[in-house]
This record gives structure tokens, C-alpha cells and sequence, in this order.
């Protein structure tokens, strides 16, 4: 029988020596032979096959000893350890490792005894504990509801309409090399559209159009061909628009050659520098003749309209901050579904420093208190955000309020944009027609080609987008209806009865029943009467604009003392309604139209607020709603009906008491949880009332809402009820036509995302606004309950980065287990036993610490949690970093998250580890069928013919190797592509250490299997991180980009992982640490799995130089194993002479 000290390891040594009954004092490898033949056979046939990995390892005993161990014989009877030799170590660390043999047995552990004298056997990696299996199956339960949730439940209705265009791209070959390094891998090209545009030269206002990340310049032309189009059917034959600086646009688009550039810092700032060295070039264009046709008498262009999709506007922003902008080269930036808040993946760390660069300048620049001071001052921001159908970027991640003020910019959602009404996808955001129209009329409407900004004023700008993409209902949006010159006179009779009583309400069910021009005069109450009162008007028909003829028109008029006739003159229009009476009363009128605000048609054959191709188009409800303080100048409304026959229609107008009108439910989100929200809207109630629920704010919750049907008393509803849910910041807006129950879900507070640079007083919160028919005079019964199996869905694009980070807590814990018991016992236990312990103390343990330590430590009324923050933020300071830790959320009621994702991070990683067995074991058995030798081949030749288990190559080979993937690491590729070939090395190594230790099922041989195996599972989670920037650098090379790469040459970054896998790629076990150095592995461990936890979501790639680390010293460990002096050195050169020259062992 074998005797074997408790930390032996058969593949410690190249080639084991049969000595019986000795115990050989080498490093933690000592074996004799007694009745193991077979074994120590097979063993003399490896070490005869195969070169030695050190001769100074395998022929010379070691003078480092961890830790002095007695072995056992088969009797169970101790031996004593024969004296160490008396050659000093020959390096620092193996001399304070040596001092540890000293120590007795109150000093380090003892192996347990058994009562036979055999050591603890290790179970099978393939067994799983019923504590493990339980909360895998847990973990992974709660993970497929998640994604059942996120495509089942709780999605937006798509309502994009298809557009057409008819494209061609010019491309500008002279903006070459001469004008940036860059040229040779990027390009330049102007949109033309085919039939509208016959040349390539420039003659408009220029556009800049970024593409995102893995982009085409083509997706420029869904936005450009309705540009086009529309200033050609329509704005070049407008006198009014043409003198207001009106031109065409000049499309310019960027060939990135569809470079990845969510997950490359460089790639980014590759793209920012290029595309400033661009609009120079833009800019040059319409300076020279030969390529403009602009009118001379305007001035030069000084700056370019940017329109940017997804990380594209990021590159946008960038742009301001690089050396080589030009001032004021940029004013207007328009970006579509782009990260702003922070990026997609923290896979590097140089994409993440430039976010935090690019967002710190704009709060800087926006925080000066003078505009001189500020760079930015003349640049509006505008982030359009796709909304729940956008599942490639979170939605959240679109909000700027953490960096831009409202006075320069905002974010708003696509179902918020009138006309538009609807969600979208990160693509279709580019294509969809509906929005597309809107997009090129908004910048038509901010541009004057008498400026050299080629845009009007800053302010001037933000109105126009605020006009253009918000509801028409938010408190930023002016009103200029009432503040606007009279343009109508309007005479009326003085016995007439159109003057409606005060506190009356207007109701017409029918237009133009009266067979004449009639109008309806409703009292303005005085500003500041009780109430706070506030008028609306709800339609179905188009209100009249100056000088149109339609069916209905409505007006802000003041009486006006009698006048000489040439005063009248001065209206542009005049309406005489007093039948030719003497007793009559003039009315100065000015239209309420520029300030209509458009809302989905809601009647009882709709169904969404959008309507879609092959469908009938649906023409939008009116609505006006006026404080009493914007209109107290004037003294009547005026409803005029236009139409002179019979015509469907309806219009509903009051006033109505704010008080009356506006409700707020306080409740808390557990008791809305667990009861939910009912109220009834009373049967005398005005035609909108509006509900805010403070507590609503958080975006990882959805919700149902249902409405009763209201009695009509057999009447027809004049509409169908129609609900609005918004928030006040960002701005989003979502409607439900012809509503009976509802599903509710929102872009509020979000995890990760920083808090707003100024929080409105009133913003909290999310808000409904119900219309409905106020004659039917019947309550409406609404319910809010929480929609507990929608709000899993939620979590998905919220959570799902976590799965870079948490895991590798998990497996840190499992390692710490492992390297414990292997210190006390000398047994490696599998991953999965390493798992059953963590999951009975560990893991349970540090996630109810990282529970308790962040509710205790949460700040509610800064904010803010203390206890992990890098600086020592005051409450002067606002942190925009404070959601940047663990789950990402200051809400105490979501902190249940943390031990929800542990647990299913732990059966993610159950399952990974028993992929990586089924692919050890399925390559395991490839490998034999490969080398499957017939029964009838002879002994001696199949012998000859089988390479052993751990053959590898000469110490100096593997050096010159390393020293050659070092080498590229540090010139020409990144050093991910040597973590790869790292992974690959180990996958190899763990699939020998499997064959090995199923032909002999010895301890050793298991111990190191275990140990490689868990290896591979940490570098397999370690993987994903690394794996983007490899993929940038291979996309380099297919587009032919033969520049070095410009980033990531760090050897050191992946030179411990490189020397430990070629160590265990010799099949050396790790040695014992029987002092107290063994706390540091503990230690490094347990620091690694805290990290991940609690930064690892933020700072994903900061968890590669940790495990980096961990490498570092478990090959410091190993390299004790031997002992380096000069002699053993220069064995490295002699070793293959000198193996010749002593010919095979018998």
C-alpha cells in the first residue's frame, strides 16, 4: 500500500522515485512504494516518456517545506519526517515560508485523525449536495421567470410605420490622411436623394449624422430622405420660411467600418478625434467654390447640427472635451437612444474613466455661474429615448438631468412626442416613419442661415424642441396664445344668449347645428380667485390657425371701446356675428391654435394612440389647457363654430377648481403591495381630473390599472375614457385610449443611474390624468395594484450586467473553502462540496452582512450610503456616483435584491461548473478515441506509442514561449488575446488532470484535478470580461486597420495568469501553506469576493486585475516548490543534453 504524506501530490514531481518505506523530504510531494506496482510502473513509464519540466525539481530534494507533515503507513502508525537538508532556501520568501517548520501544534492545524490511519477521501465533482441543488434550482427558477416575464409581460405594442427613401451616398475622397491619422480606416460621405437632389454640392445648413456602436453610415438615410422631401414639396415654396432662414439640409455620415465602440474606450476616443478633424472639413466645404452653391450674400457656416444614434451620441458629446475640437464648431446635438448616464458594460476601464471625464466637464461647465465661464453655454442637448422596446440599452441610461440643466437641455421618451405616441426599438427608432417626420421638422424649425451658427438662439432652440417634443402639457412648455397680438375682430350682439353662465360648461355634441356662424363666449374668471382655477377644452375636430377656414376656431378676446373704423382696419380678420343689430360689442381676439395640444383619438373602435400601415388614419383629438393666471389678461373665451351644416364633431370646454381637479394619493409601496390602490372619480368631477401617487418612482416596479365602465343614462359617450401616465422628470408620457384596464410601467429612479443635478419640487412621483365624458354623470371606480409577476421583467434589463460580477462572488468563496480545507486536510474538494460549505456559511453569511451594513448605513435624507463610497461626500456636495454600488438603488425595499441575486448567481454557477465537467469529460473522451490503440497491438508498443498524461515541454521552451506571448501582449496584441490562449492552455490541462485521475484514482491525482477545474471555472468567469476588447481587436484586423492597438499592452495584467497555467500545465499540485501565510490566500479571496459584490457592477473590469492578483500568488506559491539557485538555472539550458546523456530509467 502506498504511504503518502497528507499533502503529496503524485504529479508534483516529474517523476516519482521508488524508495520503500522512506519518507523522502521533498515539497509536499514524498511517495515509497509497497504494494502500489502497477502504479509506480506506470509512473517509471512516464518519467521514461516524457522530458523532466526541472532537473533541479526532480533530481534534487527541496529545502522549502511548508509545513512539516507525518506520513502514515498502512498500519496506521506515524512516521517520523526524515531530517530536512541542511541547504539554506535559496530565496526570501522560501525562508519565511521555512521558518514556519518550527512552529508545533498550537500553531497551525492538524490533520484529522482517522481511525484506521487513512486520510479523508474526497467525493466525486459530479455529486451536488441537496442544500446546493435546492438553491440552484431556486436561482435558476427565479432567472426563467425573469426572462418569461421581460417577453411576456408588461411590453409596449409596436406602432412604427414603415418609411421609404430612395438613397445614394457620395463619398468625400479628399478628406484624407493629409487631414487626420484616422482617414485610412474611417470615411466620409453626403446623402443625396435620388429625384430630389441632382449633385453633390453643398448649398444648405450641414447635419452631422454619427452611427452607433457596430453602426452603418446608411442608417443615416430613413432622416435625411424626409428632410429632403419635405423642403422640397413643401418649405421651398414657403415665403414665410424661406425668409426666416429656412435651406435645405446637407447630410454628412461617418463610415466607422461598424467598429464596436460600446465596449472600447480608445475605439471611442478614436472616433471623437476623427470626427472634429471632420467638421473642420465640413465646414472648409462651404468656403470653396468648386463644391458650394451657397448664396454669397450669407455667412460662412461656423457650425454643424449633430444627430447621433446610441453610442454615436456619446461619441457627440466626447467631441467637446477633445483637444482637437473646434470652438463653437458645435451647438445642437440630437441623440437617439444613447447611454448617457453611464455606459452599457464596464468591461473597460478606459470607456468608463471617459465617461466619468465626459459627464464631470459637463457639470462643470454647467455649474459656472457666468456664461463666459461656461463652454457649453451656447450647446442644447436633446436625448430621445426608445422606451420598454428598446432592449439593447436600458432606457434609464438615456437621462442627461444628471449633468444638463433644463435651460440647455432634456430627456424625453418617443410615446411622449405627439404624433409619434409609441415605443420603439434601438433600431426602429431610426427607420420609424411617424417619428422620423417629426425629427426633420424640428431641426427645420431651429435653423437660420442668417446666423453664422447656422441655428437660431439657444433659447430660442430649446423652445422650439420643447414645442416639437414634449405633450404641450408640462410646466416648462410656454404658452404664447395669450401674450400674442389680436389678429381677429370679432362684433357680437348685446341680447344674444352665446354668453355661457359663469362656472357653466360648454357642451356641443354636434357642429353647425345652428345653420350659421355662432360663437360661445365663457367669463375668465379674475386672477386670483378661489379654486385656482384652470380652463380646458377637449375636441375632436382641428382648431383653425390664422387666417384658415375651418370648422372650428377658439380665441382669447377683450371687449375694446368704441374706435374710428381705421382702427379696425388694422385686424387681419374680422367676424361680425350681431346680424346688423346697433346694440352690439366689439371683441379684440387672438387664435388659442399655436398652443393646441394634440392627443390620441380615443373612441369606442380604438385601440392603441397610434395607428398603423394599411390602417385607417386617425385624425388626433384637440385640447387647451390654461391656468387662469396665463389668460387673466383677456376677459372671454370664445368658441367659435364655423361650419354652417350639420357636422359630427363634439367639444367639451370649462373651468374647473385645481382642487377639484387634482388629487394626491399618499401611500407606501408596501402597503400598496399588499392592499393596493382604490379611489372613484365622483360623478360631478371636471371632464380631466389628475392623480399623483408620490411613492411611484421607482422603475423596477409595473402595475395594473383598471377602470369601471361608466353609466350613460343610454346616452353615446361623447369620447371613450382616455388615460395619461407621466412623469415630470425625464419627461415621459404614455397614453391608453379607449381604456378599461391598463398596464403600467415607467423610466423613474433606476438602478445605477445618478440622481438629477436639480430635482423639481413638484417631480416627484408618477402622475395619471383621466378624461373622461363629464355627462354621463356616473363615478369611476379605479384600481392600482402591483403587478408582482410583471415587475420580474423589469429586473432584466436592470440586472442583467450583474452576471459580469456577482458570480464571481460565488466562486471567490468557493476558492476560499477550498484552499481552507486543503491547507487542514490535503484534500482539494471539488467545486461543487467547495459550494455545499459557502452555501452553509459563507455565502449566507456575507450576504446578509452586505443586507444589513447597506440598510443601516443608508442615508434617506442625503441619499446617500457612507459606508461605500470612495469619497467623503458632505451634504454640501451632491454624489452622482451614490448608485454606482451593489444593486444599485438607495430604496431600502429593494435591498431583498442582494441575497435574490446571490442566490442566483449560485446556480448560474452551478450550472457553469458542470458545463465546464461535461466539456472536460466530452474532450476527455475525444482525446482517448484519438488515441485508441487495437487490442491485438503489443504491450511494449502501446506503451511507446502513449504519450503520458502531462508531457509537456522543456522549462526552456516554455520560457521562450511566454517570453514570446509576452512580447506581442506588450507590441502588437492585446493582452486578452493571451488571457484567451490562457483559458484554452487550461481547459487542455484540466482535461489531462481528468484523464489522469480516472486511470489512478489516487488522492493526489484528484487534488489536482479539483484544482485545475476550479482554476478553469474562475478563468471562465473572469472570460466575459476580456472577451469585448479581444473582439474589438479581431474586428480591426478584418477591416484591414493594421495600426497597433493602442490600449491594453500591459503584460503584467496578464502575466500571473500566464506563469500559473504553465505551472499547472506541468501537473504540479499546489503546495500546502501550513503557517500563517495561509490567512493571505484567505484573505485575497475574500477581498475579491466583497469587491465583486459591492463594485463589481460599476467597475466590471477592475475584477480582471483582482483575479490577476489571486494568480500572482498562487504562482508564488507554486514557485516555492523548487528551489532557484544558478546551478538550477543553467539546467534550463542543459536540460535536453543532458536528458539524452542519461538515456531512460528503467
Amino acid at each position: 500500500m502506498r504511504k503518502q504524506s497528507a499533502g503529496s501530490s503524485v504529479d508534483g514531481d516529474a517523476s516519482p522515485v521508488e524508495t520503500p518505506h522512506v519518507n523522502l523530504s521533498r515539497l509536499g510531494a514524498t511517495e515509497s512504494t509497497s504494494s502500489a506496482q502497477p502504479a509506480n510502473k506506470l509512473d517509471r513509464r512516464r518519467s521514461a516518456d516524457c522530458r523532466r519540466s526541472s532537473l533541479s525539481a526532480s533530481r534534487r530534494p527541496s529545502s522549502v517545506n511548508w509545513r512539516p507533515l507525518e506520513s502514515r503507513n498502512g498500519n496506521g502508525t506515524v512516521e517520523k519526517p526524515l531530517p530536512l537538508d541542511p541547504t539554506p532556501p535559496s530565496s526570501p520568501l522560501a525562508l519565511i515560508l521555512t521558518s514556519s517548520r518550527g512552529l508545533d501544534s498550537k500553531g497551525m492545524e492538524k490533520t484529522p485523525e482517522r481511525p484506521n490511519g487513512r486520510r479523508p477521501q474526497s467525493s466525486s465533482p459530479w455529486v451536488i449536495s441537496l442544500l446546493t441543488l435546492l438553491a440552484s434550482m431556486i436561482g435558476i427558477g427565479f432567472l426563467l421567470a425573469v426572462i418569461h416575464s421581460s417577453t411576456t409581460r408588461q411590453l409596449d405594442p409596436k406602432g412604427c410605420r414603415m418609411s421609404y427613401m430612395r438613397p445614394s451616398y457620395a463619398k468625400l475622397n479628399e478628406f484624407d490622411t493629409e487631414h487626420t491619422r484616422l482617414a485610412s480606416k474611417y470615411s466620409l460621405y453626403l446623402y443625396r436623394e435620388q429625384g430630389i437632389d441632382h449633385d453633390t454640392k453643398v448649398r444648405g445648413v450641414p447635419i452631422l449624422f454619427i452611427p452607433g456602436n457596430a453602426g452603418s453610415y446608411k442608417q443615416v438615410r430613413p432622416i435625411a430622405a424626409e428632410a429632403a422631401n419635405y423642403f422640397h414639396d413643401a418649405l421651398q415654396h414657403d415665403e414665410a420660411a424661406i425668409n426666416a432662414g429656412v435651406r435645405n439640409l446637407d447630410f454628412f455620415t461617418v463610415d466607422f467600418n461598424e467598429d464596436i465602440t460600446a465596449f472600447h474606450g480608445q475605439t471611442l476616443l478614436d472616433q471623437a478625434e476623427y470626427l472634429n478633424e471632420a467638421i473642420r472639413y465640413i465646414l472648409s466645404l462651404y468656403l470653396d467654390p468648386r463644391v458650394s452653391e451657397r448664396d454669397p450674400d450669407l455667412p460662412d457656416p461656423t457650425s454643424v447640427i449633430v444627430l447621433g444614434h446610441s453610442m454615436g451620441g456619446i461619441v457627440a458629446r466626447t467631441m467637446l472635451v477633445m483637444p482637437n475640437y473646434q470652438t463653437n464648431s458645435i451647438n445642437t446635438i440630437i441623440t437617439m437612444s444613447a447611454p448617457h448616464a453611464r455606459p452599457p458594460v464596464s468591461f473597460d476601464g478606459q470607456i468608463v474613466q471617459t465617461y466619468k471625464d465626459v459627464n464631470d466637464y459637463w457639470r462643470r461647465a454647467y455649474s459656472q455661474q457666468w456664461a463666459n465661464d461656461n463652454p457649453l453655454w451656447h450647446v442644447t442637448l436633446v436625448s430621445i429615448a426608445g422606451g420598454g422596446l428598446d432592449t439593447v440599452v436600458p432606457s434609464d441610461y438615456a437621462s442627461v438631468e444628471s449633468f444638463v440643466p433644463d435651460t440647455h437641455g432634456f430627456t424625453v421618451f418617443t410615446s411622449t412626442i405627439p404624433s409619434v405616441w409609441t415605443s420603439m426599438d434601438h433600431q426602429a427608432i431610426l427607420w420609424c416613419d411617424q417619428f422620423r417626420k417629426v425629427i426633420a421638422h424640428a431641426i427645420y424649425d431651429v435653423v437660420d442661415v442668417y446666423r453664422a451658427a447656422q441655428t437660431k438662439p439657444r433659447a430660442e432652440r430649446m423652445r422650439v424642441f420643447k414645442k416639437w417634443f414634449l405633450t404641450g402639457m408640462e410646466a416648462v412648455v410656454e404658452k404664447t396664445a395669450p401674450r400674442s397680438n389680436p389678429t381677429t375682430l370679432l362684433t357680437i350682439d348685446d341680447n344674444s344668449n352665446s354668453i355661457i353662465a359663469e362656472g357653466g360648461r360648454l357642451i356641443l355634441r354636434t357642429l353647425g347645428t345652428a345653420g350659421r356662424v355662432r360663437a360661445h363666449l365663457m367669463p375668465i374668471p379674475p386672477s386670483g380667485s378661489p379654486g385656482m382655477k384652470r380652463f380646458t377644452l377637449l375636441t375632436d375636430a382641428k382648431l383653425d390657425g390664422p387666417g384658415e377656414t375651418g370648422k372650428l376656431d377658439v380665441m382669447f378676446c377683450s371687449v375694446i371701446p368704441s374706435q374710428p373704423s381705421q382702427y379696425w382696419a388694422a385686424f387681419s380678420s374680422q367676424m361680425d356675428l350681431s346680424k346688423g343689430n346697433t346694440g352690439s360689442t366689439r371683441l379684440a381676439c387672438g387664435t388659442a391654435a399655436p398652443d393646441v395640444v394634440s392627443l390620441p383619438a380615443s373612441t369606442p373602435s380604438t385601440r392603441f394612440p397610434f395607428y398603423l400601415d394599411g390602417e385607417r388614419e386617425i385624425t388626433p383629438f384637440s385640447y387647451l389647457e390654461y391656468g387662469v393666471d396665463d389668460i387673466g389678461e383677456h376677459q372671454f373665451v370664445a368658441v367659435v363654430e364655423k361650419t354652417t351644416t350639420p357636422t359630427q364633431g363634439f367639444v367639451v370646454a370649462e373651468f374647473s377648481d385645481y382642487a377639484q381637479s387634482h388629487q394626491t394619493r399618499y401611500i407606501s409601496l408596501r402597503r400598496l403591495l399588499a392592499f393596493g390602490l382604490k379611489f372613484s372619480l365622483p360623478a360631478e368631477r371636471p371632464m380631466v381630473s389628475e392623480i399623483k401617487v408620490p411613492s411611484l418612482q421607482s422603475s423596477l416596479l409595473a402595475y395594473d390599472l383598471r377602470i369601471s365602465n361608466q353609466a350613460c343614462d343610454g346616452k353615446q359617450e361623447l369620447f371613450s375614457p382616455m388615460v395619461r401616465q407621466y412623469l415630470a422628470e425625464p419627461y415621459e408620457s404614455k397614453y391608453f385610449v379607449n381604456v378599461r384596464e391598463v398596464t403600467v410601467s415607467l423610466h423613474g429612479v433606476a438602478p445605477y443611474v445618478p440622481p438629477p443635478v436639480t430635482r423639481k419640487s413638484d417631480g416627484d412621483g408618477l402622475r395619471f390624468q383621466f378624461w373622461a365624458d363629464p355627462t354621463c354623470n356616473s363615478s369611476i371606480d379605479v384600481e392600482l395594484t402591483v403587478d408582482v409577476m410583471g415587475s420580474l421583467g423589469k429586473l432584466y434589463m436592470r440586472y442583467r450586467t450583474v452576471f459580469a460580477a456577482f458570480p464571481l462572488f460565488v466562486v471567490a468563496l468557493v476558492l476560499r473553502n477550498q484552499f481552507r480545507v486543503y491547507d487542514a486536510t490535503g484534500l482539494f474538494i471539488p467545486f461543487s462540496e467547495g459550494l455545499d460549505l459557502s452555501l452553509r456559511r459563507s455565502i449566507p453569511l456575507m450576504l446578509a452582512s452586505l443586507t444589513i451594513l447597506t440598510l443601516y448605513t443608508t442615508d434617506t435624507t442625503a441619499g446617500n450610503a457612507t459606508l461605500w463610497h470612495w469619497t467623503n461626500g458632505t451634504s454640501s456636495f451632491m454624489d452622482f456616483h451614490q448608485n454606482d454600488l451593489l444593486i444599485g438603488t438607495q430604496d431600502p425595499l429593494f435591498l431583498f435584491l442582494i441575497p435574490l441575486i446571490g442566490i442566483v448567481c449560485v446556480g448560474v454557477c452551478t450550472v457553469l461548473n458542470y458545463l465546464a465537467l461535461v466539456l472536460t469529460h466530452l474532450l476527455g473522451t475525444l482525446a482517448a478515441l484519438a488515441t485508441f490503440r487495437p487490442g491485438w497491438t503489443r504491450n511494449e508498443d502501446r506503451r511507446r506509442s502513449t504519450p503520458a498524461a502531462f508531457c509537456s515541454p522543456s522549462p526552456r521552451r516554455r520560457m521562450i514561449t511566454t517570453a514570446v506571448l509576452l512580447l506581442l501582449v506588450s507590441t502588437a496584441v492585446p493582452y486578452q488575446f493571451a488571457y484567451l490562449t490562457a483559458c484554452l492552455v487550461q481547459l487542455a490541462t484540466t482535461v489531462r488532470a481528468h484523464k489522469i485521475a480516472s486511470e489512478l484514482r489516487s488522492a493526489s491525482n484528484l487534488n489536482l484535478y479539483n484544482y485545475a477545474h476550479s482554476i478553469l471555472v474562475l478563468m471562465l468567469w473572469i472570460l466575459p470580461i476580456n472577451l469585448p476588447t479581444f473582439v474589438v481587436w479581431v474586428h480591426n484586423l478584418a477591416v484591414h486597420w493594421l495600426t497597433p492597438f493602442t490600449s491594453h499592452h500591459n503584460v503584467l495584467s496578464v502575466m500571473p495568469f500566464i506563469v500559473l497555467v504553465e505551472t499547472l500545465s506541468t501537473g504540479k499540485m499546489i503546495p500546502r501553506v501550513g503557517s500563517r501565510l495561509r490567512h493571505v490566500t484567505n484573505l485575497l479571496l475574500f477581498c475579491i469576493a466583497v469587491y465583486a459584490a459591492v463594485y463589481g457592477v460599476s467597475f466590471a473590469y477592475t475584477l480582471h486585475y483582482l483575479a490577476n492578483l489571486f494568480a500572482f500568488w498562487l504562482a508564488v506559491i507554486h514557485s516555492t516548490s523548487d528551489s532557484w539557485t544558478l546551478e538550477g538555472l543553467s539546467h534550463l539550458y542543459a536540460g535536453d543534453s543532458e536528458d539524452r546523456k542519461r538515456g531512460k530509467e528503467p
